[in-house]
């Protein structure tokens, strides 16, 4: 008898390594891919702008039951894995958890001040709800109830320092075999990103691996982005109590 697929939600706020993250796991052989599901009822129950927002709607399910029914169901391509990235600030009120149960989900996090930075350069303004951690460690408290332990996180920049190293742990921690085919991928578009891709993938399109960050100076934020960047840290602080070392 055929052993149930892995669906393996990976929870990221944006302006992280999520894309990058989604490319290394499409590389395996044994793995589907699906880019932010959720984000079609989010716009249309937040009302929000965001650039693309009429294709984005048009794109997928708009209401979050049917998206969490097609998540729960076939596997494309029939695989054996099945990789989701989700954003977690999609995951608004007026959206069910309770499917969470259902799959094993995996936190990717980053500097909120490194996010804000990144951010409002590719959209103007920006609040806390927008950047997801508060959600982000509402899910991981969630499901370490769930659980009655912590589920896996991972930092992006200790993937981006030792990919092999951290990849490898992370693939153990959620009970599928590490494939070095993650480190590197062909360039350009995928039929699975979403279509949005114009606005916010430029990078990751050129990308064929991760590549090692520069040295960077301390970030530096305006007034209003550091006080969005100071109520975010205690919950960014809390999960990275729990991050694969």
């Amino acid at each position: 008898m055929q052993e149930p697929p892995i669906r393996i939600a990976m929870w990221s706020g944006p302006r992280n390594i999520s894309t990058a993250m989604m490319r290394s796991f499409g590389a395996r052989a044994d793995t589907a891919v699906t880019d932010e599901p959720f984000y079609a009822a989010y716009l249309v129950q937040t009302g929000l702008v965001h650039p693309m927002r009429q294709e984005v709607i048009a794109s997928q399910p708009n209401d979050w039951r049917d998206v969490v029914a097609g998540l729960l169901g076939p596997v494309p391509g029939d695989r054996p894995v099945w990789y989701q990235k989700h954003m977690t600030h999609h995951m608004i009120p007026a959206v069910g958890r309770e499917w969470l149960g259902q799959v094993r989900n995996a936190f990717l996090i980053r500097d909120p001040a490194a996010v804000l930075a990144s951010y409002v350069a590719k959209r103007g303004e920006v609040t806390l709800a927008d950047i997801g951690i508060v959600q982000q460690r509402e899910l991981f408290e969630q499901e370490s109830d769930r659980l009655g332990r912590a589920p896996p996180v991972v930092e992006g920049a200790d993937i981006l320092a030792e990919p092999g190293r951290v990849l490898a742990k992370l693939c153990a921690a959620l009970g599928i075999a590490y494939d070095a085919a993650m480190l590197h991928w062909p360039p350009g578009r995928r039929d699975s990103d979403g279509v949005w891709a114009p606005a916010w993938y430029d990078a990751v399109e050129r990308s064929t691996g991760f590549e090692r960050p520069a040295a960077r100076e301390r970030v530096a934020l305006g007034i209003e982005l550091q006080r969005i960047a100071d109520a975010a840290r205690p919950h960014y602080e809390a999960l990275v109590e729990h991050k694969l070392r």
